[in-house]
């Protein structure tokens, strides 16, 4: 199948970003096949007429408890302290399998709504089987790409088992939806356990992710220590929240092949620290942005990029001041595709790649007349403007509706999910 996208203002992100004009994109059996000026006809293809529109690569997502989508909000003021108490201590046992396949098809296709195409789902509500199987199916059948980061919520000693098991049942064949150890690492967790999850992820060839560095520089310091010391630096791992390291820790997470994933808005309201963006970067580090949990924080990719880029840019003394409009949106596609995994997949618009696609309209009068389409993109676009996506070249949303789920229904069943969960830990 053929897919020709005509007439866009083509933004692409690989090595960097940069605005190629105005540019057709070809679309082959799900790939990019062609990105340039006047492109040929091609008999039969679907032809989408992206004139006055941004086309770009789909934002990624490194980090997001998808499963919290039922609680938005719930507590939009409270601390780090408070969200352990009162999201993973008195709401998430409240969980039910049902509550988790609702929460992760609406948070999914919240995603593909604001034009996120892939989205790493940082999952540790799994109570159950039954609890990982509708998870697992929430995201497959929300369309988005996906890495399911699989965190083990039974008894310690039942992690390696069913971790395997997951793995050999839902991931044994290449998909849309791929599979991570979401650990919870040296810092939350003891060191028995720690050293099993990092375990399992090389058992089964899988990156890990883990919340490490966000507590304190005293507790960063030994969680990094205790994966050194343990030979574990090689498995591939996402540092979530890695704002206490000091630049000596950053230089080892880049040498040994880590990332970062940076969720600035729960960061700093959280107080979980000033977000590392800048220095991880300039460190060599790919790094990426994450929404984290929308019980505090907003949903999509422009509000986390204009936090991002406002907080390094606003360092003391001037020190954030050569961090860019490119260096945000590069972190909000190619790096983050790069940070999860996927950057030989998607992140750009590089032929061969997967056609993981967004166009932005620029005729609202937030948008129109701007002079720097890539400024635009970061700076003044919101969820209104996304008009169109697409994921592996399949169309999930048009002219502003996504196209393959009844939405209403979708919603009634995580307000009605979201009245039970709340009212029985009131």
């Amino acid at each position: 199948m053929t897919i020709l996208i005509r007439n866009g203002i083509v933004v692409d992100t690989e090595p960097q970003p940069v605005v190629v004009g105005t540019a057709d994109v070809r679309i082959e059996d799900g790939k990019i096949a062609e990105v340039g000026p006047g492109l040929p006809d091609v008999p039969g293809a679907e032809v989408i007429d992206a004139s006055g529109m941004i086309v770009m690569p789909g934002f990624v997502d490194s980090h997001r408890h998808t499963w919290q989508a039922g609680i938005r909000a719930v507590a939009p003021d409270m601390t780090f302290q408070g969200y352990l108490q009162r999201i993973l201590g008195e709401l998430a046992p409240g969980y039910r399998p049902e509550d988790v396949y609702a929460g992760n098809l609406a948070g999914a296709l919240e995603c593909l709504d604001a034009g996120i195409t892939t989205l790493l789902d940082w999952s540790h509500v799994q109570f159950t089987p039954a609890h990982t199987e509708q998870a697992v199916r929430a995201l497959r059948e929300s369309g988005i790409r996906s890495v399911f980061g699989f965190c083990h919520g039974g008894a310690p000693e039942g992690l390696v088992e069913e971790g395997r098991r997951v793995h050999d049942t839902y991931f044994g064949t290449p998909g849309l939806v791929s599979m991570a150890v979401a650990a919870l690492g040296p810092e939350i967790v003891g060191e028995e356990h720690a050293l099993d999850e990092w375990r399992l992820a090389r058992d089964l060839d899988l990156p890990v992710t883990v919340h490490l560095g966000g507590q304190s520089q005293e507790s960063a310091a030994r969680g990094l220590a205790f994966l050194r010391d343990n030979g574990l630096l090689s498995t591939p791992t996402t540092y979530v929240h890695a704002n206490h390291y000091a630049d000596d820790h950053l230089k080892l997470i880049a040498d040994t092949g880590g990332s970062v994933s940076v969720s600035p808005i729960d960061e700093m309201t959280l107080g979980i620290g000033y977000p590392v963006s800048g220095r991880a970067r300039a460190a060599g580090i790919p790094t990426s942005l994450s929404v984290d949990t929308v019980s505090c924080a907003p949903g999509d990719m422009f509000s986390l990029m204009r936090a991002a880029f406002a907080m390094e840019r606003g360092r003391p003394g001037g020190d954030g001041l050569g961090f860019t409009t490119r260096d945000v949106l590069r972190m909000a596609t190619i790096e983050g595709a790069e940070v999860v995994g996927l950057g030989d997949v998607t992140g750009s618009l590089r032929p061969g790649k997967q056609a993981d696609v967004v166009l932005l309209r620029t005729d609202t009068l937030g948008m129109a007349a701007a002079q720097d389409p890539i400024g635009a993109v970061v700076l003044n676009a919101g969820t209104d403007a996304v008009d169109t996506v697409l994921v592996a070249g399949r169309v999930v949303k048009r002219d502003g509706r996504l196209l393959h789920h009844d939405v209403t229904a979708v919603l009634e069943s995580l307000t009605e999910s979201a009245a039970r969960v709340t009212a029985a830990s009131s």
